[in-house]
C-alpha cells in the first residue's frame, strides 16, 4: 500500500469513526497537545533567565532518592514550570479550586470573578460559533462573522443611545423592553451585513470568501469613523473611542454573580436556546432541509426545487444575525457601550464551528472549551512569568490539536472519494446536509 493509499485510508476512517470515537480523538489530540506544549514550556524555560529554577528535571527523581539515599544522578533546572503552567490555564478558569489531598476535600465557589469571565467568553462565541455552522451547513464559508459582529454592536449601542431614555423610571419595564429591542438592533444589523455578500454571491457569483473578508476590514473602519469624532457618536468625555455608556436598566442584569463581573445568566441561557433553536431548524424543518441539501449537493437541491440563490441569501442573513446578536450581548453584557478594538470572537467562531462538526449543539461545547482557554490565559499571564506569547503558542497548539482530527474529517465528506461506498452512491441524491448530527 502506498503511502497516498494509507493517507486516504486514515481519512476514510475519520470521517466513518462514530461519536464515541471522535469524542476519544478529540481527547487524545488534548493530551497529545497538552504534552507538546509542556515541551514548548521547558524549551522556553532552558532559553529564559531567571534567579531560581521554577521546575527542576531529575534523574532518579525524588520519590526514588528518598528511599535510595543520596542525590540524583542528573538534574537540570527551568525557569518554567509545565504543570504550574497548565493547572493555572484550565483551573484558573474555573477560579477558587481548592484541593486538599491530605483530606480529600474539594471546595470551588462557582459564583467567582473567573468563572464568570469564562462563562461570558463561552456566550459571545457560541453565537458567533452557531452563526458559522449555520453559513458552512449552506455550504458557504462566512469569514465575515467579525465585521456582522461588530455592526451588530455599533448599531445596538447607538440605537440604544436614543431609546433607553425614553424608558428611564419605568422600572423593569424598561429592561423587559429594551432588551430584546436591543438584541433585535443586534440581528438586523448583523443580519443584513451577512445577506449583503449571500446576494453578491448568488446573483453576482462573488467569492464569498473575498468579499466577507473584506467586509471586516469595511465594518471595522466605518466602525471606528463613526465612534472617533464627537460630532457623530463618540463620547466626548473619553479620550478612547467608544459611544457613551448606556444606562444600567437597559443592559442585562447580573442576577446570581455579581454586577462587576460583566456575565448574565439570562444571556447565557439565551445562548443555550438560541443553539438548540438553530439545531431545530436545521435538522426538523423544511428551510433546514433546504439549508441541507444545497450545502452537500446543490444541483441536485435545485432538481428537487430549492431555491438554492435564495437558501444562500437566506441562510446569509440568518448568519449574520446570529453574529449580531452576539455583538449586541458584547455590548449590553459585557461593555455597557461600543469601543473600537472588539476581540477576534468571529474569527475564533470559525474554529468553534469546525470544532463542533457544525453541529449546533457541539458549537456550546466547542465554545466552552475556547471560553475556558481564554479566561485561563489571562489567569496564567497575571500569575506567572511566563511571557503571553508563549501563553499564545500553548492555545493555539491546543485548539490545533483539537480541531485537526474533524477538520480533516470534513475534508473527507467535502471530497465524496473518501466517503464510504454506501454514501458515495447516495451522493448523487444526497439531503443530509453539510454536516453530521451524529
Amino acid at each position: 500500500m502506498t503511502l497516498r493509499d494509507r493517507a486516504q485510508a486514515a481519512m476514510k476512517r475519520l470521517v466513518t469513526a462514530s461519536r464515541t470515537e471522535r469524542i476519544l480523538i478529540s481527547a487524545s489530540a488534548l493530551l497529545l497537545s497538552v504534552f507538546i506544549g509542556g515541551l514548548i514550556i521547558l524549551g522556553a524555560g532552558r532559553m529564559a533567565e531567571c534567579q531560581t529554577a521554577a521546575y527542576t528535571l531529575a534523574f532518579p527523581g525524588s520519590f526514588v532518592t528518598q528511599f535510595t539515599g543520596g542525590s540524583s544522578l542528573f538534574a537540570m533546572g527551568f525557569c518554567y514550570d509545565p504543570f504550574a503552567v497548565y493547572d493555572k490555564l484550565f483551573l484558573g478558569a474555573l477560579g477558587n479550586v481548592v484541593i486538599d489531598f491530605s483530606t480529600m476535600t474539594f471546595s470551588w465557589d462557582p459564583l467567582n470573578g473567573q468563572f464568570a469571565t469564562t462563562l461570558a467568553e463561552t456566550t459571545i462565541l457560541a453565537f458567533t460559533g452557531v452563526a458559522v455552522a449555520v453559513a458552512f451547513r449552506a455550504g458557504v464559508f462566512n469569514i465575515g462573522a467579525q465585521g456582522q459582529l461588530v455592526v451588530g454592536a455599533l448599531l445596538t449601542a447607538v440605537a440604544m443611545l436614543y431609546v433607553a431614555p425614553l424608558f428611564a423610571g419605568t422600572g423593569v419595564v424598561a429592561g423587559l423592553v429594551l432588551l430584546p429591542l436591543g438584541i433585535l438592533f443586534g440581528a438586523l444589523g448583523g443580519g443584513a451585513y451577512g445577506a449583503l455578500p449571500g446576494a453578491l454571491k448568488a446573483y453576482a457569483d462573488a467569492n464569498e470568501v473575498i468579499t466577507t473578508i473584506m467586509l471586516n476590514f469595511v465594518a471595522t473602519s466605518v466602525a471606528l469613523y463613526l465612534v472617533s469624532d464627537a460630532s457623530r457618536f463618540k463620547d466626548p468625555e473619553s479620550l478612547a473611542n467608544q459611544t457613551k455608556a448606556l444606562p444600567e436598566f437597559s443592559q442585562f442584569p447580573a442576577l446570581l454573580f455579581r454586577a462587576r463581573d460583566d456575565f448574565s445568566l439570562l444571556a447565557l441561557g439565551l445562548a443555550v436556546l438560541a443553539l438548540v433553536g438553530i439545531w431545530y431548524l436545521l435538522t426538523r424543518t423544511s428551510f433546514g432541509y433546504d439549508v441541507r441539501t444545497s450545502g452537500i449537493q446543490p444541483d441536485a437541491a435545485e432538481y428537487g426545487g430549492v431555491d438554492a440563490d435564495r437558501t444562500i441569501v437566506s441562510s446569509m442573513a440568518l448568519s449574520g444575525a446570529l453574529a449580531g446578536v452576539g455583538g449586541a450581548i458584547y455590548v449590553l453584557m459585557q461593555l455597557g457601550n461600543f469601543q473600537t478594538g472588539v476581540p477576534s470572537y468571529g474569527f475564533d467562531g470559525i474554529t468553534v464551528s469546525i470544532l463542533a462538526g457544525n453541529n449546533p449543539l457541539g458549537v456550546g461545547f466547542a465554545a466552552l472549551l475556547f471560553g475556558v482557554l481564554q479566561s485561563g490565559s489571562i489567569v496564567v499571564q497575571v500569575g506567572s512569568d511566563v511571557p503571553p506569547e508563549l501563553v499564545g503558542v500553548l492555545r493555539g497548539l491546543i485548539i490545533l490539536f483539537v480541531a485537526m482530527p474533524e477538520f480533516f474529517r470534513l475534508l473527507g465528506r467535502k471530497f465524496g472519494t473518501l466517503l464510504p461506498e454506501d454514501e458515495q452512491r447516495r451522493g448523487a441524491v444526497a439531503t443530509d446536509g453539510g454536516g453530521s448530527d451524529e
